[in-house]
């Protein structure tokens, strides 16, 4: 049976994903599926530099602006919401374009990962949220690094709802969940696929991830937060666990300025970006676009790509 098409362009937030995503649509009669975890929210347009309307070039844009922000959403809805994305696209044969810097989303897509057979522990993970809720998230990360320091290279002390998965998995299975995820990623892809990372000097990178902070704040961020308070999120939701609202909530809280919110958010997403290219690095059969080999210049990256499209036979 021949493999379906399947494009990803990844890499690290402000790298210029969706930009490039957008312009190979155009190319290939192609459609975009977002693997992101924040643009999937309603409302939530500022914090998750979430693409415009005007700006998707009539190009069909999936998993965007699809779920409100009280509600749950994690790989296991991703894989499930995304599959369905797939099947839409290919009725009308047109290309699949998975755009995003969630790593562990796009893994969970590309190999078809079953996540049927994952058991939970309810009363651990009460324990576990319980140290949550007494603000221990640094316990909870103490513990991660105890058990499996690998996946805190890949898992921010924040991002309480992996880390919690991460030591409940190794609270059941007695394994790592790096181990796991590594033999996942071994898998043989039930598509033709084609895995791009964009990346650039990690200098350039910082560079524009402290002027997207600072734009973000000039647009309002601060309002939006305000808005999803008013609507009834608060934070312990796992939309507000998202870099930019988090911090925002605790200006907001008076538990600390806003400069300081300011800055927690640019050092934290400037480690977000190394733990997405750390992530990538241990992805198999990718091509990296260095856009700085290629002197910035975007049409000669698009090209690029296309014939690396070409190459692998997708279209």
């Amino acid at each position: 049976m021949k493999k379906l098409p399947f494009i990803i362009i990844a890499g690290p937030t402000a790298v210029g994903k969706s930009k490039f995503a957008i312009a190979l649509a155009n190319e290939i009669n192609g459609e975009i599926i977002s693997a992101d975890s924040m643009q999937v929210y309603h409302h939530m347009n500022i914090g998750s530099a979430k693409i415009l309307p005007s700006e998707m070039g009539n190009i069909p844009h999936h998993l965007i602006n699809v779920l409100d922000p009280k509600e749950k959403f994690d790989v296991v809805r991703f894989q499930s919401m995304a599959k369905d994305a797939l099947h839409q696209i290919y009725q009308r044969d047109r290309i699949p374009i998975i755009a995003g810097g969630t790593g562990f989303y796009i893994q969970a897509l590309l190999y078809d990962i079953d996540f049927t057979e994952n058991k939970e522990d309810k009363s651990y993970r009460e324990y576990l949220t319980s140290l949550l809720d007494e603000h221990k998230e640094d316990t909870l990360y103490d513990l991660l690094k105890q058990v499996d320091p690998e996946s805190c290279e890949t898992i921010h002390k924040n991002n309480w709802k992996r880390v919690i998965r991460a030591l409940e998995f190794y609270h059941l299975t007695g394994k790592k969940i790096s181990s796991h995820n590594e033999v996942e990623r071994q898998k043989e892809s039930p598509y033709n696929a084609i895995y791009f990372v964009l990346t650039d000097d990690r200098s350039n990178i910082y560079e524009n991830i402290d002027v997207r902070v600072d734009n973000m704040i000039q647009d309002g961020l601060v309002d939006e937060v305000k808005g999803l308070l008013k609507l009834g999120c608060n934070r312990s939701d796992i939309s507000m666990q998202g870099l930019g609202y988090k911090e925002i909530i605790a200006y907001l809280e008076h538990e600390i300025s806003l400069e300081e919110a300011i800055y927690q958010i640019k050092r934290d997403t400037r480690h977000f970006a190394k733990r997405q290219l750390t992530w990538f690095r241990r992805e198999k059969n990718v091509v990296w676009i260095d856009k700085q080999a290629f002197s910035y210049d975007e049409k000669q990256i698009l090209e690029y790509m296309k014939d690396k499209i070409r190459q692998a036979n997708i279209c």
